[in-house]
């Protein structure tokens, strides 16, 4: 459990405007951390005072080295830790002891998790009894641009993004991109273990921080997940768009699975559920971080999927055109009294429908760019403009032509904010001036074509309903019994889940009766089998006793089950195979899946994920986000299936995963949906392993 998630809000103004700093284990080797985090704090010497500590005393940097804490002239408000492990908690008690209120704890820890876990409770627990916080252990340090506070690896250009990260070279290599953009960082924190500050109560005090206009986040450990989702959401909807770089579970996660709900949830589901529910942009690389970033910080969303394209060459118009629409990106042909418009200012030559190829005209007035683009946006007939190719190297013709170029980009900033649909561009020269004005006017300009269409693609992407509720996780209720297709069976239908009819059986002649009791035709089931389809351990549509005699033997002497069901037979043909299921995640606790389902659930990987519990309009926004959906709601002209039955039977199985902890996963595959009705045709249950039983590849 996190800090922020037990804890009331911290000040942290001593981590990130400390009236004092002191720099413990710094040096004069340009090799060591504890000289680069000590020319750190001497940069900021005008703004606060800065102490060197080594136990050898003398110099460092010209300025004297205290050996100890205990010899400042003031308490230090933040003290910066580069010391050995095996010191570490010595010198956070002087730290402590010394009066500091904040604690940067650089120091790596022990090779041994369970020794690493161990410590940084017991550091924790000192450090919250004292009254202070501290970041890390095993950290890059801190860094505050405005307040000239430089604790860190390395600087990083200032700017309005904060960024939290668990890793200093990506933080590093995010500074390196971020300058190329023109962007920058307020403030930066390397999270390192959490110990005490985590990555929630950072967010949250961030979000309050009149520098920061956009978060940015790399984090490999949530800890509270949903906690941290409700934080970014709040941060959202106050107006500070929230970006995370997230890694996945990985594929040793989704080969442990047991269940068809377990291998389609695994990895990055419970995150991408999560994320939307909040309202969090995810991304998956550095790149693709920045230039999100650019494109939230400098422009706005449109307000539709229609985009024109404007080049001034063929060849970037054409191919900006097809991955515009590879984009999910629509193109409209320009209406009529559009093209005449265009058509008296271009050249004859001008292609002028969409995409519109300027034909060299800029070449002689680069203000055609900004004429063209005031026509096709002012006419309404698009919602955005993709600018793409040269422009940008005009400038390097003549000065006079050069001086209409950056006219031209100070023009297209204009238009864009007047007729409050955007602009993003792509140029060849990403760094000429005619660049740096298009992006200082509110234009989002890339090096190139793919970067530009895909974060259009994105800013125009539907928000429906986000952010919305994270929801709650109820009490748990009394653990269940057993486990496999029975345990499923019973507990999902005290749920309210409707089943097929059903007997369980140990013998021949007790499943004759029970078909009899049930009505031929029937399917027959042999129990203990995790997939029984892949087992070949279900026979269906056995229209009398013979039949029945028959299976009974075959599967008896193949499989040896301890036990056989046999249930009556679902008419498949009239209805829809869903999967329906739920997993319990670590980070994020009970996460609900509708999907395609039958025995090529993990074929078609058709499947819709959201933090559980769920209600009923969240259920049928699932399975109506679908690929199969048009199957439910009435594809080719046949009646439309019993969609509100399948929500319902989803989002009791949901309640019932979010009430047991104690179980891993649970599923229904398939559930049959047909006019009428959703009912359950196979089910199970995986207990969660324990404590320290954790399965392995």
């Amino acid at each position: 459990m996190s800090a922020a998630a037990t804890h009331t809000r911290r000040s942290l103004a001593p981590l990130f405007a400390p009236a004092s700093v002191a720099v413990v284990g710094a040096s004069n080797d340009p090799r060591k951390w504890g000289n680069w985090l000590a020319r750190g704090a001497v940069s900021g010497e005008s703004r606060r005072p800065a102490y060197l500590v080594n136990r050898r005393g003398g110099e460092i940097l010209g300025r004297r080295a205290y050996r100890t804490l205990d010899e400042l002239p003031e308490p230090p408000e933040l003290v910066v830790l580069a010391v050995p492990i095996a010191t570490l908690e010595e010198a956070v008690d002087s730290a402590l002891a010394a009066g500091a209120r904040a604690i940067v704890a650089i120091s790596a820890g022990a090779s041994d998790s369970a020794a690493t876990a161990a410590l940084d409770a017991a550091l924790a627990a000192r450090v919250r009894a004292a009254g202070a916080v501290m970041l890390g252990p095993n950290c890059l340090g801190v860094l505050d641009n405005g307040e000239g506070l430089q604790l860190a690896g390395g600087p990083l250009p200032p700017g309005p993004i904060g960024l939290i990260s668990q890793s200093g070279n990506l933080a590093l290599e995010l500074g390196r991109l971020a300058a190329e953009d023109d962007l920058g960082f307020s403030r930066f924190v390397s999270l390192g273990n959490q110990a005490d500050l985590d990555a929630t109560e950072i967010l949250l005090d961030l979000a309050e921080h009149s520098d920061t206009r956009l978060l940015a986040l790399y984090v490999e450990d949530f800890r509270d997940g949903r906690a941290f989702a409700r934080a970014a959401r709040d941060v959202i909807r106050a107006g500070k768009p929230v970006l995370v770089l997230a890694i996945e579970s990985g594929d040793a996660t989704t080969r442990a699975a047991r269940s068809h709900t377990g291998a389609l949830a695994s990895g990055g589901g419970a995150v991408d559920a999560a994320f939307r529910a909040a309202g969090i942009e995810r991304v998956r690389t550095p790149r693709e971080l920045i230039d999100m970033a650019q494109a939230l910080l400098r422009s706005t969303r449109p307000t539709g999927r229609r985009v024109a394209v404007l080049a001034d060459g063929g060849g970037h118009g054409i191919i900006a055109a097809g991955l515009a629409g590879a984009a999910g990106l629509e193109l409209p042909v320009l209406g009529a009294d559009t093209v005449a418009s265009l058509r008296e200012q271009l050249p004859a030559t001008a292609a002028l429908t969409n995409p519109v190829d300027l034909a060299g005209a800029a070449e002689q007035d680069a203000g055609a760019f900004d004429r063209t683009a005031e026509v096709i946006l002012g006419s309404a007939e698009v919602d955005a403009l993709l600018v793409t190719g040269y422009f940008g190297g005009y400038g390097e013709y003549a000065s006079d032509v050069a001086e209409s170029e950056l006219n031209a980009a100070r023009r297209l900033g204009q238009i864009a904010q007047a007729t409050g649909r955007p602009i993003v561009a792509h140029t060849m020269y990403p760094q000429s001036p005619a660049a740096y004005t298009l992006r200082e006017g509110g234009v989002p300009t890339y090096a190139s074509v793919d970067q530009a269409v895909a974060v259009l693609g994105r800013l125009a992407t539907p928000r429906v309903g986000r952010p919305s509720a994270i929801p709650e996780v109820p009490p748990s209720a009394p653990p269940a019994e057993g486990d496999g297709y029975l345990a499923a069976r019973d507990l999902l239908a005290a749920a309210g889940v409707r089943f097929v009819a059903q007997r369980t059986v140990t013998s021949v002649g007790a499943a004759g009766q029970a078909a009899r009791e049930i009505g031929y035709p029937v399917v027959l089931k042999a129990l203990g089998l995790l997939h029984k389809s892949d087992a070949d351990g279900l026979v269906v549509g056995l229209a009398d006793e013979a039949a029945l005699v028959g299976a009974y033997g075959r599967l008896d002497r193949r499989l040896a089950p301890s036990a056989f069901s046999v249930e009556a037979l679902a008419q498949v043909s009239e209805g829809v195979e869903l999967l329906i299921g739920a997993r319990w995640d670590a980070r994020f606790g009970p996460v609900a899946l509708a999907g395609a389902g039958g025995i090529y659930a993990e074929i078609l990987r058709d499947s819709a994920v959201a933090l559980a519990p769920i209600d009923e309009e969240q259920a049928q926004s699932m399975l109506r986000s679908l690929r199969i959906a048009p199957l439910l709601l009435g594809a080719r002209g046949r009646p439309p299936l019993a969609l509100g039955a399948a929500a319902g039977a989803l989002v009791r199985l949901a309640h019932a995963a979010a009430i047991h902890p104690e179980l891993s996963e649970i599923e229904i595959n398939p559930l049959l949906v047909t006019g009428t009705e959703a009912i359950a045709l196979d089910a199970r249950v995986v207990p969660a392993l324990p404590l320290g039983h954790e399965e392995t590849d």
